[in-house]
């Protein structure tokens, strides 16, 4: 390994050519001499500022070898990998759980500190990521920016229509190893190894039952807060879950068959 022999006045990182040193001296200055001469967007690295081209380009240079698929930055090819190899190198010192991007590990950690920096400023929700925190806003504002071509059906994020779309494809390319089961998105795959395992990380700090399931350890805990956001529009009923709700909708269905089907008999 080279000799850091480069010093930064500023803050005393080191590095071992002065080209990097220059590139760092940008953070602490604010410049950013590559401008995007389509958007006026303005980067403090030359790197930057090729990965953002792109997107106006669409250019994607680096191809995955095992399905095709193409990207505009060799890392995110690298971490695509990661789903045909089984490859998850970040792992939790808390519960175990492996990850194939460091953000993941990250996120992930917040389950266990319980941190959720990002609150919304309709309803006071808070959430641990920002981008889930972009999707709950779109509950507030109605919008549904992802439809699918086949069917017409909105969702308000990407990964929901992605997942959708293998409905009519047939496709479920995330397929467990111990028994061979296929599924057509990575969550539902990752709680079927659970199945497997036994594994139960999501820990209520109430009264330590733990869950497989993240939605599962949501609905518990309302057992402790009370809290009953499904209600029926027929009778007022307050219910903790949707699978509630749902079963709730189907008394009043059959109700009404028995009510029709007994007026009929008295015809």
């Amino acid at each position: 390994m080279g000799e850091k022999r480069y010093k930064c006045i500023e803050c005393d990182k080191c590095f071992t050519e002065l080209g990097h040193l220059s590139r760092h001296k940008r953070l602490h200055t604010g410049e950013k001499p590559y401008e995007c001469r389509m958007c006026g967007k303005s980067f403090n690295e030359k790197k930057g500022y090729i990965l953002h081209s792109r997107t106006h380009t669409g250019e994607k240079p680096y191809q995955c070898q095992e399905c095709g698929k193409c990207f505009s930055d060799s890392g995110e090819l690298t971490i695509h990998k990661r789903i045909h190899t089984g490859e998850k190198p970040y792992k939790c010192m808390e519960c175990g759980m492996s990850f194939r991007k460091s953000s993941y590990l990250g996120m992930h950690k917040r389950t266990h500190t319980g941190e959720k920096p990002y609150t919304c400023h309709e309803c006071g929700k808070s959430f641990s990521q920002n981008s889930s925190l972009k999707i709950h806003r779109r509950l507030h504002s109605g919008e549904k920016p992802y439809k699918c071509l086949e069917c017409g059906k909105c969702y308000n994020e990407s990964g929901s229509l992605t997942s959708h779309m293998r409905i009519h494809t047939g496709e479920k390319p995330f397929k467990c190893i111990e028994c061979g089961k296929s599924f057509k998105d990575g969550k539902t795959l990752t709680r079927h190894k659970r199945s497997h395992t036994g594994d139960k990380p999501f820990k209520c700090t109430e009264c330590e039952k733990s869950f497989k399931d993240g939605s599962y350890l949501t609905v518990h805990k309302r057992i402790h807060t009370g809290e009953k956001p499904y209600q029926c529009v027929e009778c007022g009923k307050k219910l903790i879950s949707s699978s509630d709700f749902n079963r709730h909708k189907k008394m009043h269905s059959r109700h009404e068959l028995v009510v029709v089907h007994s007026q009929n008999l008295q015809k």
